[in-house]
């Protein structure tokens, strides 16, 4: 089994596990995934971004997204407003209740970071973040959903 558990798909995979569950754990109180949370903070930061765009911004499966918004939309969090240039195009917009809930998360949020990191030594996590983002960047096209937050966003006439 070695070869599987030093494999560093198989790492990636476990750690991400361990990620979700730590924020599930902390964010308990609000029930809200980190998918949930990513679409929170992206809707907020760009009003009346589509979901595609929202796809593209959070590099996250565009037929999976519809039943995130969904979800988002059934608490109350955001709301869908039809495109003043195109109706069969919906936009997202926050609600009061989702700005709330934002500024609510943000300490559980911040210390489930924390715990992700704990176990390792101060300069250790500074080395580990800064690996990850240079995989992540450098391996960005191999996803199944490559991010294009600056392309999604050159469309909505704003700056990421």
């Amino acid at each position: 089994m070695d070869a599987v558990y030093t494999a560093p798909g198989y790492l990636f995979r476990r750690m991400q596990q361990i990620a979700v569950a730590i924020f599930v754990e902390e964010c308990k109180a609000y029930d809200l995934t980190p998918v949930q949370y990513a679409s929170l903070v992206s809707i907020r930061t760009h009003p009346g971004i589509d979901a595609t765009r929202l796809s593209a911004v959070i590099a996250f499966d565009r037929s999976t997204l519809g039943s995130v918004i969904e979800r988002l939309e059934a608490k109350a969090y955001i709301e869908r407003k039809p495109s003043p240039g195109d109706k069969r195009t919906k936009l997202l917009y926050l609600t009061k209740s989702g700005a709330a809930l934002l500024r609510d998360i943000i300490p559980s949020v911040e210390r489930a970071q924390a715990r992700i990191l704990q176990p390792l030594k101060p300069a250790d996590r500074k080395t580990l973040m800064a690996l990850l983002t240079q995989l992540v960047d450098l391996n960005n096209e191999a996803s199944r959903v490559p991010l294009r937050a600056e392309d999604a966003l050159e469309h909505l006439g704003k700056s990421g």
